[in-house]
């Protein structure tokens, strides 16, 4: 797949500014597939009571329960809360969790392509968040509930055809893989004939993110790990040596056979591997006083996709998801990225010092 070489303009030049902003201005619209294992995020709050006679913990006093759609699920509302249409493919229970979860999905996500075993229970990952009635929750313990799926051969093609379906007139398509069991080398693989066999100007990219088993999958546009994956991969420890972490990146490029690699680093900010060309280091936007993290790397893969549905280079793709998961960490729970919040994002940041701009990415050709 041809992807533009990524712009990298002049320190103070008002064109990559206008460029991104463009981008998003395109995002209206987009329709991305996105297939995957969908999850409960559950999230129960309480307000500290009193230690508890029985044993040295804290008892805390119910307050409210919130569902929302975890895993692809999350991913699916992040499209849509950019201004795309989400068509989620997937598998959700009939039971109650499944029921919320699916409720709670936004309204540009299409779910009629969802899978409903009767005998299927929804994956459901509880969070206990505590604190006093002036003071912000904090999570206390994560209880999941989940096991691996096998799907019986009538499921299996049930879920091809459902994908078929949806790829019909796509932008872009995302892989989210939590490992239990939907997402498979061999599912990917017609997916990507199904992409392959499409015939429109553009290319549709093809995004991953796979929690356990990214190295199982080749030639698809681009993978969006972060870094833990990473060195449970490799068997190797990043933290701040940048050798380490260059061989880790184009380690994973050329054994996953990807058009990019993103490495998602935390309050490190990220770093963007290409074949043929020097790594991008992308600082941290805003603050590294991160407040939550959950399903950050769903709106991460999201906003890329999205942009190189719209004919962003990686490097604008990598800008842009950047902005999104340094936004997206300052809220609380499951949680998405507008375009509009977005937009603000991109023009609170230009222009940017030239001492910043100089370590940013290579100098590389324009878009034809």
């Amino acid at each position: 797949m041809k992807i533009a070489r990524s712009v990298h303009p002049l320190p103070g030049e008002s064109e990559r500014k206008a460029r991104l902003l463009g981008l998003l201005d395109a995002f209206g619209g987009k329709r991305v597939v996105v297939l995957g294992d969908l999850i409960a995020d559950e999230f129960i709050y309480g307000q500290i009571s009193r230690v508890s006679r029985e044993a040295p913990v804290l008892i805390l006093k119910y307050d409210a329960t919130e569902v929302a759609a975890g895993g692809a699920g999350n991913a699916a509302n992040n499209v849509a809360a950019l201004g795309g249409t989400a068509r989620l493919v997937g598998i959700a229970g009939r039971d109650d969790q499944g029921r919320r979860m699916i409720r709670s999905l936004h309204r540009r996500v299409e779910s009629r392509r969802v899978l409903r075993p009767a005998s299927w229970q929804t994956p459901v990952k509880t969070r206990i968040l505590a604190g006093g009635v002036h003071s912000a929750k904090q999570q206390v313990v994560r209880v999941d509930r989940e096991r691996a799926w096998h799907g019986t051969a009538a499921d299996r093609r049930g879920l091809q055809d459902r994908l078929r379906q949806a790829v019909d007139g796509c932008d872009g398509v995302i892989v989210s893989d939590y490992g239990l069991g939907l997402v498979t080398p061999d599912l990917v693989a017609f997916l990507q004939r199904l992409v392959a066999g499409r015939t429109r100007r553009r290319p549709v990219p093809i995004l991953i993110d796979s929690r356990y088993d990214l190295l199982a999958y080749r030639g698809l546009t681009a993978a969006t790990p972060n870094e833990t994956e990473v060195e449970q991969l490799l068997g190797v420890t990043i933290d701040d040596d940048p050798q380490v972490l260059e061989r880790a990146g184009r380690a994973i490029l050329r054994r996953t056979g990807m058009r990019a690699v993103l490495i998602t680093r935390g309050s490190r900010g990220m770093a963007l591997f290409e074949p043929g060309t020097p790594t991008a280091a992308i600082p941290i936007f805003g603050t590294d006083e991160i407040a939550d993290v959950t399903g950050a790397g769903d709106t991460v893969i999201a906003t890329m996709a999205m942009a190189l549905a719209c004919g962003a280079s990686f490097f604008e793709a990598a800008r842009l998801a950047n902005y999104a998961g340094g936004l997206v960490v300052m809220k609380r729970g499951t949680a998405s990225v507008t375009a509009e919040e977005l937009a603000d994002a991109v023009e609170r940041d230009h222009p940017t010092p030239v001492e910043a701009w100089s370590q940013e990415g290579p100098e590389q050709g324009r878009r034809a």
